[in-house]
């Protein structure tokens, strides 16, 4: 029998977890069966199963491609040469998010894998550990700034790392739940409260 290549195994793989992402956001987590998804991919039981024994295992690879997916983006923001003002940086990181928003894009599922973690510790050590990640980007990004002199000498990296990669889980969440502001109106507010206010 003929060796299957793994392009073909890459690509039954991906099969399954697009059709899992439509039935997950169609219907939610809890609602999809494996039945599900196996109609919706249109493959065998036998096909689905060798790839994900489980649900599980299907919402799992479901979350390292919907959060795992920024990782790369943030890491080259937080290198770039010469540091990116902070408002930049951000700019950048909203754009990464209007782009994957919309219906074929992978973070509306988010705020699922989120509520997901709080009952699966496995989901919730992965969710932990990349979320951990990506702030530490964005410390990286603040102890820069700090360098240039665009943030005061004493401001403490981490915190305001912290604070600063909040701001995207943030502007996602409103987008998803109240269809705003738009990315301009939200740097603006950004803008308003990074500027440094005169002391009289």
């Amino acid at each position: 029998m003929p060796r299957v290549s793994d392009e073909h195994l890459a690509a039954r793989r991906q099969q399954i977890l697009d059709a899992a992402r439509r039935c997950f956001r169609r219907d939610g987590f809890h609602n999809t069966s494996m039945q599900d998804v196996i109609r919706e991919a249109g493959l065998s039981v036998g096909a689905v199963y060798r790839y994900f024994p489980s649900k599980n295992d299907l919402i799992t690879a479901i979350a390292q491609s919907v959060i795992g997916g920024a990782e790369g983006l943030f890491a080259e923001l937080a290198a770039a040469d010469p540091p990116l003002p902070l408002v930049d940086a951000l700019d950048r990181a909203l754009t990464y998010v209007d782009a994957q928003s919309d219906p074929d894009g992978v973070l509306p599922l988010a705020v699922q894998v989120w509520g997901e973690a709080q009952r699966d510790p496995a989901l919730a050590e992965f969710v932990g550990r990349t979320y951990a990640g990506f702030r530490t980007h964005f410390t990286t990004l603040a102890r820069r700034a700090r360098a240039a002199g665009e943030l005061p000498a004493d401001a403490d990296p981490e915190a305001v790392g912290a604070a600063l990669f909040a701001l995207v889980p943030g502007y996602l969440l409103q987008r998803i739940l109240t269809g705003s502001p738009d990315r301009a109106t939200y740097l603006t507010g950004v803008r308003a409260l990074l500027r440094p206010t005169p002391r009289p």
